[in-house]
């Protein structure tokens, strides 16, 4: 996000005629300022997406791609009046097709392009219009879950979201009790755009209270998520508003870093100003940071200066001491703070770092272990890959994933019959749990393939380590906690400088030939180097903090008194 200053006399400024895109009512609004700004076109800054944004955008094709394709095959059986798509070119001549096939009454019009709204001022296209017997409804294609099993996604005490779905078949919109919502702002953003122009050229039909609908097909595309947009239509055209007097360039904007600066092209500018200005949000998240201004302490050093145990009136923000910490740490260097004297992480007499490689939404390829067996020091420690080349989807992940589970399983069974304690570790148990059940549901049946109930009870047991969760419990890590973070401040560095999780989506495409070229098997060695990294950074980190050298850093107590 970032600071917002209206400007004496924003109301004179002539509008600037830019229409709005969807992607242009989320994020941040400085970046939206200086992306319309005489300094972009000045300066010659590059607006371009970043390689990791490059890299999403070129999976959510895909994934339209192959839902096109489903929707062509279930209608394919019908006339052209019920799904059209229209072809891919120019934009006028998107938009003639679009408006020729609504002028026909088809029922489903796949990657429509609407006119531009002059009077709002919005430009933009929809994966789906479909027909709802009154007029036009947008329905977008998106690369993220949308919906999840009733309860699935219910906190403690939380009831859960009700949903309304339609098949793909069909506009059948019922309520759906097998599933819950998982509501994404942007998406309701962009439907409440596309609404907005289809009213604007006439397609939405005549609509009361309660009849304002829109759709979202998610990753798993077995149905269409229904909105109800009624109730959002004032605030969103107080959005509206406020983005294009951003455009216009009536409102003054200022920097606050925040997720999105990772990826943009303005930022080596704004984190000048930032650090001139000795802000807040470079040691705190954005709304801390909007929260700390709020009380008057918008520098770190004012923050730094401040009592760990007198936070602002009515504090609601997370932990002040935390706040405080960040700024005294990022003025001293200190890279990570002990909680307490004692850092405890679970330590066994057989041990297994366990790390897991996917390709995106299509599968796990890789699993990498390495064992320590404490009390047989004459046992080495090997690294041990269960992994496929073929390229992802493929049945060949079952055969890698039962062989690793085998393993995993025969050692757990050694060390218990051998009277040895046993434990497996992972760091960030979120990646590796949804495989590990993911795998089960969906090779059920193939040979060494375990069933849910096996994969969960292992979940569930004691013997199932995630060393982030130690982290979390133990450290304040002021710059994050991301294995890549805190295993270098443990004494480990990766062998290769590009390995993180983005750059291994590269490396894979590469390794299996994705594009179709001869796979690559200096990729293959590349990533079996990063996985075994990983796996031995997840050891001596878990060592470390149940060593001596651990108690080299400061504690907060040391660091706030």
């Amino acid at each position: 996000m970032s600071t917002v200053v209206r400007s004496p006399g924003d109301s004179l400024r002539p509008p600037t005629g830019v229409l709005l895109s969807a992607r242009d009512l989320s994020g941040c609004a400085h970046r939206l300022s200086l992306d319309n700004s005489p300094a972009a076109r000045e300066l010659g800054v590059d607006v371009d997406d970043s390689p990791e944004v490059a890299r999403r955008k070129e999976a959510a094709v895909l994934h339209r791609a192959r839902v096109r394709e489903l929707l062509r095959s279930i209608h394919s059986d019908q006339t052209s009046s019920v799904f059209v798509a229209v072809d891919e070119g120019p934009r006028d001549r998107r938009i003639e097709q679009t408006l020729a096939a609504a002028a026909r009454g088809v029922g489903w019009i796949w990657n429509a392009t609407l006119p531009d709204d002059l009077v709002g001022r919005r430009r933009g296209h929809a994966e789906l219009l479909v027909h709802d017997g009154s007029g036009y409804i947008p329905v977008i294609v998106v690369n993220h879950r949308v919906t999840k099993p009733l309860g699935a996604s219910a906190g403690e005490g939380e009831a859960p979201r009700t949903i309304v779905t339609s098949p793909l078949w069909a506009w059948l919109p019922m309520p759906d009790p097998t599933r819950s919502l998982r509501p994404n702002r942007r998406d309701q953003q962009r439907l409440q755009h596309l609404t907005e122009l289809l009213v604007a050229a006439g397609l939405s039909g005549e609509r009361g209270p309660g009849q304002w609908r829109a759709g979202v097909i998610g990753m798993d595309a077995d149905c269409i998520a229904v909105i109800d947009l009624g109730s959002m239509r004032a605030d969103f055209a107080e959005l509206t508003a406020q983005r294009l007097a951003v455009v216009d360039q009536r409102v003054s904007t200022e920097p606050s870093r925040i997720a999105e600066c990772r990826d943009c092209p303005w930022w080596p500018r704004c984190e000048a100003d930032l650090v001139r200005r000795d802000d807040v949000s470079l040691v705190v998240n954005g709304m801390v940071a909007d929260a700390l201004r709020d009380n008057g302490i918008a520098t770190i050093a004012r923050l730094a200066a401040a009592d760990p145990d007198d936070p602002p009136p009515l504090w609601r923000v997370g932990s002040f001491p935390d706040s405080v910490a960040a700024a005294r740490c990022h003025r001293t260097g200190v890279e990570m703070v002990r909680r307490s004297e004692k850092t405890p992480v679970a330590r066994a007499d057989v041990e297994v770092d366990v790390d897991m490689e996917s390709y995106g939404e299509d599968g796990a390829y890789l699993w990498g272990t390495l064992l320590t067996d404490r009390t047989d020091p004459s046992r080495p420690v090997v690294y041990r890959p269960f992994v496929t080349w073929r390229p992802l989807p493929t049945t060949a992940e079952a055969e890698s994933f039962a062989a690793f589970w085998a393993w995993l399983s025969a050692e757990r069974a050694e060390a218990e019959a051998a009277g040895k304690t046993f434990a497996a570790y992972c760091y960030s148990e979120h990646a590796e749990n949804r495989w590990l059940r993911g795998s089960a549901d969906r090779f059920a049946g193939l040979p060494g393939v375990p069933s849910r109930a096996e994969v969960e009870a292992f979940i569930a047991s004691p013997q199932w380590v995630d060393v982030y969760a130690a982290v979390s419990a133990n450290f304040y890590c002021p710059s994050g906690k991301g294995l890549k973070r805190v295993a270098p401040v443990a004494g480990f560095h990766w062998r290769d400088e590009e390995a993180g999780g983005a750059a291994s989506m590269d490396w894979y495409a590469l390794a299996v030939g994705l594009d179709g070229s001869t796979p690559d098997e200096t990729q293959r060695t590349r990533l079996l180097q990063y996985n075994e990294d990983d796996v031995w950074a997840t050891k001596i980190l878990r060592e470390w903090m149940d060593g001596e050298d651990v108690k080299r850093l400061p504690t907060m107590r040391e660091l706030l008194a």
